[in-house]
């Protein structure tokens, strides 16, 4: 391991370096949701997923410390991140409520949707709400971590900021596209949804191109998974 991190760190430029990071990187999500939920589902699939959620998880913490030369060090969490990621996520909380009760109930198979989650493993209240409780409170941070302090950033090395805030998030969504399709077969639910979480990126990169820390990220987005938690309970128990 450390002969190949010297060899990226020592041999490749720095924009060679941010472009080997991204694809290491940026397809390990969806490739883990492809084989979990429609090639692999079941026991193996989880297992895979798993595997590769590590591995996106220690890819950013190895290229940290052995490569870019960082500490892992989070920001200082100030009361302009609370601000600015509770004035966000309350705000993100109500459109996702407020577009499933107008339109999201309405378009979504409910027998579909139920039959998916059996078949991955959600066969139960408690289940649902120990898996959405990893969703809201770590994943969410573990996404922030990757997509915005990782990801993002070395896009930010290719091209200007605007660009990399949009590619980033257009990196975001195309898992999240993959489990849509997945639970909903509905392209209008995938569309709607993909609009979401691209704009939802949009934001996520634009706090941390601005204030240069996760936190208002992850305080938002800490918000926007209760409500998508409250809108799959009510999907798959009321």
């Amino acid at each position: 391991m450390h002969t190949q991190t010297a060899w990226i760190k020592h041999r490749l430029t720095p924009r060679a370096q941010a472009q080997l990071a991204l694809l290491l990187a940026v397809p390990v999500s969806s490739i883990g949701v492809l084989l979990s939920t429609v090639l692999m589902p079941g026991e193996i699939g989880q297992g895979i997923f798993t595997m590769l959620k590590v591995w996106l998880v220690l890819l950013p913490a190895v290229w940290a410390t052995q490569i870019d030369g960082d500490r892992l060090r989070l920001s200082r969490l100030d009361r302009k991140h609370y601000v600015a990621g509770l004035l966000l996520g309350f705000l993100m909380f109500g459109v996702i409520l407020a577009t499933y009760f107008s339109v999201g109930q309405h378009w979504i198979n409910l027998i579909s949707v139920r039959a998916r989650a059996t078949q991955v493993g959600i066969v139960s209240p408690a289940i649902f709400l120990a898996g959405s409780a990893y969703w809201t409170l770590i994943n969410s941070f573990i996404e922030e971590a990757v997509w915005r302090g990782f990801i993002y950033r070395k896009c930010e090395v290719l091209m200007p900021r605007l660009a990399a805030i949009l590619v980033a998030a257009g990196f975001f969504t195309m898992h999240h596209s993959i489990a849509l399709w997945f639970y909903t077969e509905d392209w209008r639910v995938v569309l709607l949804g993909s609009v979401g979480v691209f704009s939802a990126g949009v934001i996520w990169s634009a706090c941390a191109g601005f204030y240069r820390s996760i936190w208002p990220g992850y305080l938002s987005h800490l918000l926007a998974d209760g409500a998508i938690a409250i809108v799959g309970y009510r999907l798959l128990f009321s």
